[in-house]
Order: structure tokens, then sequence, then C-alpha cells
């Protein structure tokens, strides 16, 4: 269980070195950071993004002579669960893997020391074999096995001195409740529904009851995933919904209408907003918390993953003096974030720029924000009147959701005003069609719309872990081939295994996907009463125009999204014969 005395590296850094994975400066780099933390060194790797958790695990095992074990591609036993009370799991974050004998093999993210090896076995009365896994790993297991915040709530029945699952525990959630360790415990569960979600990189944070559970889901690269609960938390929906109302500073007492509010919050140095939703429903109050980073968002045109000639092209349409530029895409698509780094290429001293937008979800410096407030009349529209006569060169209308909203951004584009705004339409051509669904008059659309751009987001193979994928139909090698120009021959496709960095998803991050539709003359000329959206899509074609299906597969080709992310975003519905 030592490093050996005699031969080899003593030190995690140096064996990493030596496989090429840290260079000597980043290793010169991680003793300075050590001597100074008093941290062990491989967490100093880790912390320092030099090395992959897996990489310094495998090293670390090396070193103490121990097996490495990835737990998160093991199915456990749950009998095989149970060989290790709850409390020792947790305070050890140990994991019984298997029994062989008398001896039980369990899994640590650290090598234990001789005096805790021999407490352990006294505590468990047998012999124990250790295994090396990463924390990562360990915990994303304890959590899959027994659900986030089962330590707590074990916890908290054992202040409570109730173990009977059958009867309701009921908790007052006043703050000035005599009880401290009952609130200690609450608040404590929601920090650490809280910090995985922010640990998961999850966008959204969604807390569902239902008569006999509690479902617990994360919006992670776009897709709901849910999480595993302790089957307890049910009993403890109503404290843990009360509690994350008193941090938005909502009405406790009020379960029947539903509320919006917002949490503050930060870890690290890192800040961070919560928009929390609150709906009742027949088993209780529903929860919705959207995480909204206010350090992460990129404001720079080059970060959004454009292609080459669409980043340039993005580039002409910020500098433009007058004109409306859409943006469209389902919700969670990343359009604000495109907008607000178009506004940051855009903020110089020698424009004045205002925003209207419901909510403001991220605040930029030199920019005149306002959110709207229906409940006293300030609309989008009502907004939209008093920031023309503000003088105004570029303005953020958050959402044309309306008729009179449409009208007055259209005009103020053709009134020397640089417009951007978003509209929920399928693609980039048929903004086209919405708007004069909406009234505006072809010859007035024509001459203030210039450009329509579709988004969406995907989610991006994990680095770590892709692999060429071979199984590409040959009706869709054809069309990849067309839309990347490019013999099948020359065609590859990737797919993520799944792996401990990127919690055995195969995805880690997301990229997006942009279509531009810009219109010129011809375009502009085509655009009249009841004009099918067709029949622009093949004229703009003719221009250059792609479909976001196109674009999608120079990302295929380029090994950042894989084919099946792809169909999911893109999927074309054929008829069923019969």
């Amino acid at each position: 269980m030592n490093p050996s005395a005699t031969s080899g590296p003593v030190e995690v850094g140096e064996l990493l070195r030596q496989r090429g994975i840290l260079t000597e400066k980043q290793l010169e780099q991680v003793r300075r950071r050590q001597a100074r933390s008093g941290l062990p060194q491989h967490r100093v790797i880790v912390e320092l993004n030099y090395a992959s958790e897996e990489d310094t695990y495998r090293a670390l095992a090396e070193l103490h002579q121990m097996p490495f074990v990835d737990v998160s591609a093991l199915e456990l036993d749950p009998e095989i669960l149970k060989e290790v009370p709850l409390k020792l799991v947790f305070h050890y974050r140990l994991l019984p893997l298997r029994r062989e004998g008398d001896v039980l093999t369990v899994a640590v993210s650290e090598p234990p020391m001789p005096m805790e090896q021999g407490n352990l076995r006294l505590m468990l009365h047998r012999p124990l074999e250790f295994v090396l896994s990463t924390p990562s790993a360990i915990q994303a297991t304890l959590r899959r096995h027994f659900g986030l915040g089962a330590e707590t709530i074990q916890q908290l029945r054992d202040e409570r001195g109730t173990e009977d699952t059958t009867v309701e525990t009921v908790f007052d959630v006043n703050p000035a409740e005599d009880d401290p360790a009952v609130q200690a415990s609450i608040a404590r569960l929601v920090d650490q529904i809280l910090m995985e979600a922010l640990r998961l990189d999850a966008t959204d944070i969604h807390i569902e009851p239902y008569p006999d559970a509690i479902r617990l889901r994360y919006r992670i690269d776009g897709v709901l995933r849910t999480v595993p609960v302790p089957a307890g938390l049910r009993k403890l929906h109503a404290p843990l919904v009360s509690r994350l109302k008193i941090m938005a500073r909502l009405n406790i007492a009020e379960k029947r209408l539903p509320q919006d509010g917002r949490i503050a919050m930060k870890t690290g140095n890192e800040a961070y907003d919560l928009r929390v939703s609150v709906l009742p429903t027949c088993h209780g109050e529903a929860l919705c918390l959207r995480v909204l980073g206010r350090q992460s968002l990129f404001l720079d045109l080059g970060q959004l993953g454009m292609e080459p000639e669409q980043e340039a092209l993005m580039r002409q349409l910020v500098e433009l003096p007058q004109g409306m530029v859409l943006l469209t895409g389902p919700t969670g698509s990343g359009k604000t974030t495109t907008l607000y780094a178009a506004l940051a290429q855009a903020n110089d001293e020698g424009r004045k720029i205002i925003t209207i937008e419901n909510p403001v979800e991220y605040q930029l410096e030199g920019v005149a924000q306002i959110q709207t407030r229906e409940e006293i009349g300030l609309t989008f529209a009502s907004g939209l009147r008093a920031v023309l006569r503000h003088d105004p060169d570029v303005i953020l209308i958050g959402e044309i959701r309306d008729p009179e909203t449409a009208e007055i951004a259209v005009r103020a584009a053709q009134t020397g005003h640089l417009v951007f705004s978003t509209l929920h339409t399928n693609d980039s051509v048929t903004t086209v069609t919405r708007l004069l669904e909406m009234g505006i008059e072809p010859s007035v659309l024509g001459s203030s719309l210039v450009a329509s751009i579709a988004q969406r987001l995907a989610q991006r193979i994990c680095r770590h872990c892709m692999e060429r994928d071979a199984e590409l139909p040959a009706d869709l090698r054809a069309e990849m081939a067309q839309a990347v120009g490019r013999p099948e021959s020359e065609l590859q496709a990737w797919r993520g295994r799944g792996c401990v960095e990127c919690h055995q998803r195969g995805y880690r991050g997301r990229v997006a996907l942009f279509e531009f539709f810009v219109l010129n003359e011809e375009l502009a000329d085509l655009i009249e009463p009841g004009v099918k959206a067709g029949r622009l899509r093949e004229a703009a074609r003719r221009h250059g125009w792609r479909s976001l299906r196109e674009n999608g597969w120079l990302k295929v080709q380029q090994g950042l999204i894989a084919v099946a992310e792809l169909q999911r975003l893109t999927r074309r519905v054929r008829a069923v014969a019969g």
C-alpha cells in the first residue's frame, strides 16, 4: 500500500510527466500550488485540469500498489451494498463492490492510512481489500444507488429519532423554529441539490411531486436527466419548497397560485442567478430553477461555434447602421447568448444601446437594460415606444410576441435603428411568413428585415472517449457527402463511448448550429401576401443558403457532434405507406 522506496517515481506528478501527460513546467506549477495549499499533489493536478481525473488516479493507484477500478461502469449487487452501514459509506466515501468468502472488496477515492484500514476492519468485523477509484465516479455511483441527499435524510432521521417510514414527518420551516438541527438539515439538502446541478453543468433544475415520490431532474446539455433520490424525500417536499421560497423571497403561505422569484448564489469565485418558478399541481408545488451563470456568458462572437463565413457575416450585421436581425429557435437554444455576444461586439462609445427584456438574464456593462412589468403596463410594445424617444442606435427586444411589438420593431428598423430580437419559428425562412401573418406589410418587411438566423444547441461529443462511428446507413452517407462536399470514402463520424469525465453520457458541453437567411433585392421582391416558405427557400439556396441540417453535417465531419444528435435535432419525418 506504500510507494516503493527502492526505485521509480515517488509522486503522482513525476509519474504523469514520465508518461507525457504533464510537462516539466506544469509539474513545477503543481509543486508550487501544493506547497502553498497543503493539498495532496493528485488533487492539485485535477484542480488545475492538467490531467484527467482518471489518468491522475490511475497513477495514484500504481504508486500505492492498489488496483484501479472505474466503479461508474459496474453493475453493483444491492445486497452487497447493504454490507456496510450507510453512515460508514458516506463518512469514508467507500463503496462495497463484491464479497469473496469472508473478504469484502471496497472502493475508496483516497488510499487509506493503515490506522483507517484497521478501524474499518474492526467496525465491519471482516477482512477488507481496498481498490482505488476516482472521487467523481464514487460520488456518482453513491448517488445512483442511494439517491442525492441520502446522507442528509439519514442524518435527519437519526436526529429526530424516527425510522418509521409509514408515518409522515411534519416540519415547521418557520425561521424562528426552535429546532435548529431540522433547519440546518433542510438547508443542507437544498445546498446539495443546487451544488450537484452546478457540478453537472445543469441549466435547469426540476423538482416534481407525485403521490408517493419526488422526481428530481436536471437539464444537462439540453436533455432532461433524472437524478435518483432517496425514498424519504417525499416527506420532505413541503419544507424543501418552503426553504427555496424563503431563499427566493416568495410567499411561503401562498400555495394556490404560481409564483416567480430569483436567488443569487455563488460558489468559489463563480456567481450565479437562479430564476425560480413555483407551480401548484395536484400533489403539491412543482419547482423549476433556471441556472444563469453570470460569468459563463460568451461575449465573443468567435466563441459561439459559427463556421468562419457565418462569423464574418455576423460581424457585418452587427456593424450595420440600421435594419432588423432576428434569431429564431426553441427555448434553451442559446438565442440570448448569441444576441448578447452581438451586443458586446456592437458596444462602443459611439453607439447607444438599449434593451427591453423579460427577464434581464445577464447585465452588460455600458448597456441600458429594461425589464418589462406587464402588471403595471410596461410591456414590450409600450417600453419600445419609450426606448425610441431615448435616441438609441441599437435596440434589443427580448421577444416579438404580438403584432403591435412587431410593427414598432419594423418601423424602428426603417428609421435609423439597428434592431435585434427573437421570434419563435422552426427555421430562418419561415420568419418571413410569420411576420406577414402578424400583419406586417410586405414592402415594409422587405425593406427592414436584414437577416433571420435559426439556432440550435447540440450536445458535443466528449473528447476523452470519442471513437469512430461505423454505423452510418447508406442514405445518410449520401446526404452527408452532399452536405460536406466530399466523396463518401472521406466521410468520418464519431460518437462518445462514455467515461468518467462525461459521467458515462458520451457527451460533454454543447456546440451551436446556425442557419443564416440573408435578404437581398431578389428575395425582398418575392415577399408578398401568401408567399410560400418553400419558394423563398429555393431562391435563397441560389444565393448560398444552407439548412440547419446541412450545417450540422459539417459539425459531424469535424468530430464535434454525433450522427444520433444531429438526427435528434433535425430529424426528418417520412410518410408511412399504407
